[in-house]
């Protein structure tokens, strides 16, 4: 049985050194609590990760209760929601009090570009894991590569061009075109 203090002391590290919200924390996320200590497994947390997306409130930290909670109970769903948010919180309240001193250093702006470039690449990490994951489930890797392909393509226009796409509607697309790509041909008795 999984001790409270393992899941706070857990969920507390990833909380403290994961910058760039939800999107990043998932990679520490899938280390900590899926490779690491076997508390989730891997279709679980992207299945979290689609559900925190379209429910309110942050991705990690939806997470992290859905793992407590497996773990033990309304206990351990309430310790590991404080552990991920209490050090983000302590964080953000050190540096506001000090932000605008703190920008006066040179190093403290150069650490920030530094750390947006990590962010980033955190983002892409999960989000390349999550694909692998998607494609080790489903039996039709080519429609998923292209759906995969296409949907990051035009986005990623959408976004060179400066045109503002909700994350909403782009949620509700995906969801109506992975039901006719996937559950229209399965119910027309044609391949998974």
């Amino acid at each position: 049985m999984t001790l409270l203090s393992d899941l706070f002391l857990t969920f507390a590290k990833i909380g403290a050194f994961t910058f760039g919200g939800g999107y990043a924390m998932i990679a520490l996320i899938d280390y900590e609590c899926v490779e690491k200590k076997g508390w989730i497994t891997s279709d679980e947390l992207t299945d979290i990760t689609v559900i925190a997306e379209s429910t309110p409130g942050p991705i990690a930290i939806n997470c992290a209760t859905y793992t407590g909670y497996k773990q033990r109970g309304v206990p351990g769903a309430i310790v590991a929601t404080a552990a991920m948010v209490l050090p983000s919180f302590l964080i953000i309240l050190l540096i506001s009090l000090f932000f605008e001193q703190l920008l006066r250093y040179e190093i403290v702006v150069k650490a920030f570009a530094g750390i947006r470039v990590a962010v980033a690449i955190l983002i892409i990490q999960a989000a390349v894991k999550m694909i692998q994951k998607m494609m080790r489930k489903t039996q039709r890797t080519a429609l998923s590569i292209a759906f995969v392909v296409v949907s990051f393509g035009v986005v990623f226009v959408l976004n060179l061009l400066g045109i503002r796409f909700s994350t909403i509607y782009l949620i509700l697309i995906a969801g109506a075109l992975g039901y006719v790509l996937y559950a229209v041909p399965k119910q027309n008795g044609g391949k998974k």
